[in-house]
């Protein structure tokens, strides 16, 4: 469990911890740490084996006993947690924590980058994991300030090909890394780990999506396919994001577990029969590269999905790429029955090319050429 360190006297804090932050890098991040589990946990974890990190969140609501809260996970990282009215304000809680100067910058979104102009940096990295101006809800400064961001920026990181060609026109210094996969934890699936209660009971066979539910899910075609379908349970798990319950398909095999821990979605697919990625074909899922389809391989799980145009172009040999319920529909049986399956050997060749140890690794010899 990490170690929360509450802020209640602003000057006593700012005295005790000047001698612990003495930051490496500081990340600024529009994920939340404890969400799920994903690209920048994956990354930022193993950058702290060789870098001090701070990770600044977006703001939270300010309870009005302190100005920000900082979380411990290890001795390298802390999470910072600033309570102040917007984005620009976070300058005043780095200000309190006296930080001014900061080898490495690093962005997952664009929105931070007012903060530029307050910090002294060498190397400033922008790791692109998602086209977050095209998401439900984004800001209409959001595509200027990635503009100003990729122009200030030494290294942009992509989390896909698709992303990767599109700032590719826009930086020189563009490199893609598709979204990795931790093989052995995801390889539990096959063990003899315990499936948990709740997917336990639910009948088989069961069709299962793990990730977060907004709107890039096709919800429509997971209610029609479940309509066409009623012997198969369909089992999404994970946090909704920017749509509400009353949006959710309702159907008596139709099943939303909730958000669940990483260290227990290996005993939720030890539970699938077959795998899912019911994406929907918008704006929000154009430059998309699914961190799941790795995910499902290493569990060694049939997948069928929707056409986007990374999982098509980089493993539709792999698994069953459908467009409509009928298709799935004709999948789901197909894959059942066993009249076609996946190939697990195909699967194991294209793990064998990536980790998430192997991306960092990348990345660092990367930094350390621009810090030559």
């Amino acid at each position: 469990m990490d170690k929360k360190i509450k802020v209640k006297d602003n000057a006593t804090v700012k005295e005790s911890f000047n001698s612990k932050l003495n930051y490496d890098m500081i990340i600024f991040c529009h994920l939340r740490w404890d969400f799920v589990y994903q690209r920048p946990q994956h990354i930022i974890s193993r950058m702290s084996e060789d870098y001090k990190i701070l990770v600044v969140e977006e703001p939270i609501h300010n309870d009005g006993n302190s100005a920000y809260d900082l979380h411990e996970i290890n001795p390298n990282l802390s999470i910072l947690k600033p309570k102040v009215k917007s984005i620009v304000d976070i300058k005043n809680v780095l200000d309190l924590l006296n930080i001014h100067h900061i080898d490495i910058a690093w962005f997952y979104s664009p929105a931070f980058v007012d903060l530029l102009p307050y910090l002294k940096t060498n190397t400033i990295i922008y790791d692109c994991m998602d086209e977050l101006s095209q998401f439900k809800g984004a800001s209409m400064e959001l595509r200027a300030q990635e503009k100003l961001l990729i122009q200030e920026a030494d290294l942009v990181f992509t989390g896909g090909k698709s992303l990767y060609e599109a700032k590719a026109k826009l930086s020189a210094d563009a490199h893609c890394f598709p979204s990795s996969v931790d093989v052995p934890h995801f390889k539990k699936a096959n063990g003899l780990i315990t499936i948990p209660e709740d997917i336990k009971n639910i009948s088989n066979p069961i069709v299962g999506y793990i990730g977060v539910i907004d709107e890039r899910i096709n919800l429509p075609l997971v209610e029609k396919t479940a309509e066409l379908m009623p012997q198969v349970s369909f089992v999404m798990i994970g946090p909704l994001a920017k749509i509400r319950d009353e949006d959710l398909p309702r159907a008596s095999n139709i099943y939303y577990l909730g958000m669940k821990q990483y260290k227990e979605l290996p005993g939720y697919l030890k539970a699938f029969d077959i795998a899912m990625m019911p994406f929907a074909l918008n704006e929000s899922t154009e430059f998309i590269s699914p961190t799941k389809t790795l995910e499902y391989m290493a569990a060694d799980k049939p997948i069928i999905s929707t056409a986007i145009k990374d999982v098509v172009r980089d493993y539709s040999e792999a698994l069953d790429v459908i467009s409509n319920a009928e298709e799935f529909s004709a999948a789901i049986s197909r894959l059942l029955q066993a009249e076609s399956t996946h190939d697990s050997e195909r699967y194991q060749s294209i793990l064998n090319k990536t980790s998430w140890d192997t991306t960092v690794r990348k990345m660092k010899q990367l930094i350390n050429v621009k810090s030559i």
